[in-house]
């Protein structure tokens, strides 16, 4: 019981505040807590300073279970905030996985599923829940306990796959592609015991590939394999050292069936022939090809000669009775083919030399009359012409496609005043090493391999677009043109429709036909000449004398110009039958009321004389080498020696 007095003794001061006796003795010794000492030396402590001591422990005993309840509330708020995101976290795992489109999965080290997420019903057709314990290769379309084996081999070694690709067969009998990846789930002693990945469906994009691919292989028109499928069926067979036969096949006279009726009639019989070829090699082990335009193919494995002439001659034959209805009132028939042959290994032992003799051997079947096969022969002579002719037929191929046509020009001057109003075009090719090939060395290839129609169509789109560049030059521009494209009347028909939507001023442009082109086919140059002059335009006859024409023939062709062939002018200041042909021809000129241009053009004395004999116009090194048409405008080298003459 506590004193009642304004003091404690000792054990009532320890008892109250709950310390030992002897701690309160050692802070009275310290003077932390001073007692006061009776006449027999016990120790008394003043009640108001025990009270509030004894009130300061209790309120901070209470301050103390305050704050560790605070923390125990804290740290348990932590952990439920902590629970609670981890839930959320499992539930939006959870709602991504269900929801998904990729299958989500997981299995044994077996590979037998052990959870699918909903996705799976739409690739296998089942439900989750129905293929657990399942795998993937029990629904493939191949042999599954190989896939399988392989599948987890692959895993076993490298932890996982990427983009594995397999076929599996629904239960409805439809067939899906599906793309896996995988990766194995280990023990902590790297042992594997199971699998986790996705799966997505890749059959569109899979079939789009597939796609794709057959139609880098494949001929649109026909669906016939193409070009490059025929190149690689060769080099297989070839590097396996085995034997063989190709027919490169032609249909003859195709730009006369595509031009005569239409393009679409000409799709039409291509893929009609593509449907002749594929029936008479039914009964070969044969596989037919589109190789480009109107020329197809057939691979003849394991065959040699007797067997690919044999294939050959039903090729002809079945052409040979093949009609196509082109409407309800005509049909296209007699149709004939140029085939070439090849046998491998003897006439090469790759696919490019393969291709090439094959060709060489077609084109021989065309110029020996076509409709034959040739066999490749290795004649020498004959080789040698062919490759040439394969060769320059390329370049100019080339040329045309890389827009390497350039043109040049050369003055044609008036002796009346020495103008220079007038102006021939002269085509050049520029080549991928830099030379400038003149029209000499190419112009018969060109017109050889019917490239000529193409070339002199892109000289005259080249020249109306640079005068459209260049609307204040007034020159007139000689332009050259082929026999074969002013007899041609689809060439005409583009012709006409370039010149008529070009808005050229006629009076600008000259057309120059050789005289051994017009005497060629009389009625068609003359009715060509008609047709350009009821235009506006003019017209130039080129190099006449070098077919020795009648001076007759001159008042048939309505031509503005008559251009003295460069034999006559050479020998000209030594040759008095030369003066008397030039003098005759000017005579006869002027009386039909044309131009006469003198070409050819090398020597003062030339110049002179063919200025004494009455010339109107010359033209040749003398005044000026051929030079690019853009830099024409600005040339003047040839004054000089103009006067000096």
């Amino acid at each position: 019981m506590l004193n009642s007095f304004a003091e404690y003794t000792i054990q009532e001061a320890a008892a109250l505040l709950g310390i030992p006796v002897y701690k309160l003795r050692r802070w009275d010794n310290l003077g932390i807590l001073e007692a006061r000492r009776t006449h027999g030396g016990h120790r008394r402590y003043p009640r108001e300073a025990i009270d509030a001591l004894h009130s300061n422990l209790i309120i901070l005993a209470q301050n103390k279970n305050s704050g560790e309840l605070s923390t125990i509330k804290q740290t348990l708020e932590e952990k439920r905030r902590i629970i609670e995101l981890l839930i959320e976290s499992e539930r939006r795992y959870r709602d991504l996985v269900e929801t998904s489109h990729d299958l989500i999965w997981s299995t044994d080290a077996q590979g037998r599923f052990t959870y699918l997420n909903c996705a799976a019903e739409d690739i296998f057709g089942r439900k989750p829940e129905h293929l657990i314990g399942r795998c993937f290769f029990d629904f493939e379309a191949t042999v599954s306990h190989v896939a399988n084996r392989r599948f987890l081999s692959t895993l076993r070694n490298k932890g996982q796959i990427l983009n594995y690709v397999t076929k599996v067969i629904l239960p409805n009998e439809s067939e899906r592609w599906v793309g896996i990846n995988a990766r194995t789930i280990t023990d902590s002693n790297g042992q594997m015991i199971g699998i986790r990945g996705t799966a997505r469906d890749i059959t569109e994009q899979h079939l789009a590939t597939a796609k794709i691919e057959h139609l880098a292989k494949h001929d649109p028109l026909t669906d016939l394999p193409n070009r490059f499928a025929l190149q690689q069926s060769l080099e297989n067979e070839v590097g396996l050292g085995a034997i063989g036969a190709i027919i490169f096949i032609d249909i003859d006279h195709f730009k006369y069936i595509n031009d005569n009726f239409g393009h679409p009639a000409g799709d039409k019989l291509i893929i009609g022939i593509g449907s002749v070829l594929r029936d008479a090699m039914s009964t070969f082990e044969a596989s037919v090809y589109r190789i480009g335009g109107d020329e197809f193919a057939i691979h003849l494995p394991n065959c040699l000669r007797q067997l690919a002439i044999s294939a050959a001659e039903n090729i002809l034959n079945a052409v040979r009775h093949y009609s196509m209805v082109h409407n309800a009132s005509s049909r296209i028939a007699n149709l004939t083919v140029s085939m070439g042959i090849a046998l491998y290994p003897f006439h090469g032992d790759n696919a490019a030399s393969l291709f090439s003799n094959a060709d060489i051997a077609m084109y021989q079947a065309k110029e020996i009359g076509r409709n034959r096969y040739i066999l490749f022969d290795q004649n020498a002579h004959h080789l040698k012409n062919v490759h040439t002719r394969i060769h320059w037929a390329k370049i100019l191929r080339d040329a045309l496609d890389e827009n390497r046509l350039l043109l040049f020009t050369q003055p044609i001057i008036c002796l009346d005043g020495l103008n220079t109003d007038h102006h021939e075009v002269l085509v050049r090719i520029s080549t991928p090493e830099g030379r400038m090939l003149p029209p000499r060395e190419f112009i018969e290839i060109a017109e050889a391999s019917g490239l000529i129609q193409e070339i002199d169509l892109t000289v005259i789109t080249t020249l109306i677009q640079y005068l459209n560049k260049h609307p204040g030059n007034n020159r007139k521009y000689f332009v050259n043109l082929s026999r074969l494209s002013i007899s041609d009347p689809q060439w005409v028909k583009q012709f006409l429709s370039l010149l008529t939507q070009s808005n050229i001023d006629p009076a600008r442009l000259v057309f120059e036909i050789t005289e051994t082109a017009a005497m060629t086919e009389i009625d068609v140059t003359q009715g060509f000449i008609l047709q350009l002059k009821t235009m506006g335009y003019r017209f130039a006859l080129d190099d006449f004398g070098a077919g020795f024409s009648s001076f007759y023939y001159l008042k048939r062709f309505d031509v503005d110009y008559i251009k003295i062939d460069g034999s006559f002018v050479r020998g000209l200041t030594t040759d008095n039958t030369n003066q008397l042909f030039i003098k005759a021809l000017i005579d006869v000129a002027k009386g039909l009321d044309k131009i006469i241009i003198a070409e050819c053009v090398e020597t003062k004395a030339e110049l002179s004389l063919l200025r004494h004999l009455g010339a109107h116009f010359v033209q040749g090194y003398l005044f000026a080498h051929p030079k690019p048409i853009q830099e024409e405008l600005e040339d003047k080298t040839f004054n000089e020696a103009l006067l000096l003459g």
